[in-house]
């Protein structure tokens, strides 16, 4: 069981993020990921462990800016599959993994936690090829999340 409070839960008291735009009820920031550019997270600003745990209105706030981060994530960088996650089994603070997922990929079709795929040729495609063409598109990426983010 997790006993994290507001003064030692990492999310309440981030470091070193990257901030892509927030409101005052949320933040969106770019993971340090270098296999996965876009990986992307939405974090509730307070501290709260739960969907459930927001009135509906705030879920629905939460929500559509996952939405929003996904669609400038597909407008932008055109991978295969986005994959959203919700976890909170390690840091148990409202916050949602949004990662574009392409068919080269380390991991997929897997979760990207899971074991990376041990094929030589899937490695040299996705680390010669198409990673650094993503990684190049991405300050446009962050550019179209701000934009449509300040929309909503």
């Amino acid at each position: 069981m997790h006993t994290e409070t507001p003064t030692s839960c990492p999310l309440c008291q981030p470091q070193d993020e990257t901030l892509i735009w927030r409101d005052e009820q949320l933040r969106v920031i770019a993971v340090d990921d270098p296999a996965y550019p876009g990986f992307t997270r939405v974090i509730w600003n307070a501290h709260a462990a739960e969907m459930t745990d927001l009135p509906p209105a705030a879920r629905a706030h939460l929500m559509q800016a996952v939405w929003t981060v996904e669609q400038a994530l597909r407008d932008t960088l055109q991978p295969h599959k986005i994959n959203l996650a919700s976890l909170g089994n390690m840091v148990p603070h409202l916050h949602w993994h949004v990662i574009p997922r392409w068919q080269d990929d380390l991991h997929f079709p897997d979760p990207v936690w899971a074991a990376p795929k041990h094929d030589p040729a899937r490695h040299v495609i996705w680390h010669d090829g198409r990673l650094k063409a993503i990684q190049a598109r991405l300050p446009e990426c962050h550019a179209h999340m701000r934009s449509a983010l300040a929309l909503r």
